[in-house]
């Protein structure tokens, strides 16, 4: 009854993209299916990208959702898709809707493939990179700490030698 209401309005309001959502809805794919991997919670137990019949997806939203990683296969395969587009107006922007991928990630990925490998189109490690450690970061960490104390035990003997030179010139 809800959905009807909502046709309604839509209808009444005008709004051109309705018949598309609703296309969209029908004919759209599981995020899964379009990034070519298995959901990681039915992995064992999904045949051909389904649910087994008991089992019910968790409800609950993740506090922070988790970066979608497409596999070389899968942008190749959406590249040669993408570029097969070529006989009406539109499919080109119609299969970035169903597969679920913005305009500016595909022209990333034409450029990588257009540079090099397939390697260029492998996922990079987002964030600060791996500093090796040096092996002898601990020695000297050790040794400067050692130079501080030597450096304290100077500064209380040349301390002391002082206070002795004044008693001394007093007597």
């Amino acid at each position: 009854m809800k959905d009807l209401g909502r046709e309604r309005d839509m209808m009444v309001s005008g709004d051109a993209n309705f018949g598309e959502e609703l296309e969209r809805r029908s004919g759209s794919r599981s995020e899964t299916e379009r990034s070519g991997g298995a959901s990681p919670k039915f992995a064992s137990a999904s045949v051909g990208g389904l649910a087994p019949a008991g089992a019910t997806p968790d409800p609950e939203v993740a506090d922070k959702p988790k970066r979608r990683r497409f596999t070389v296969e899968y942008k190749l395969s959406l590249l040669e898709k993408a570029d097969a587009c070529r006989h009406q107006p539109g499919e080109v922007g119609a299969l970035l809707r169903r597969e679920g991928v913005y305009s500016s990630t595909l022209s990333q990925w034409r450029r990588q493939r257009e540079e090099g490998t397939l390697s260029a189109l492998k996922p990079k490690r987002r964030g600060r990179k791996i500093q090796k450690v040096n092996p002898l970061a601990g020695r000297v960490t050790e040794l400067e700490r050692e130079v501080q104390r030597l450096e304290g035990k100077h500064h209380q003997a040349e301390t002391i030698i002082d206070v002795q030179k004044k008693l001394c010139e007093l007597v």
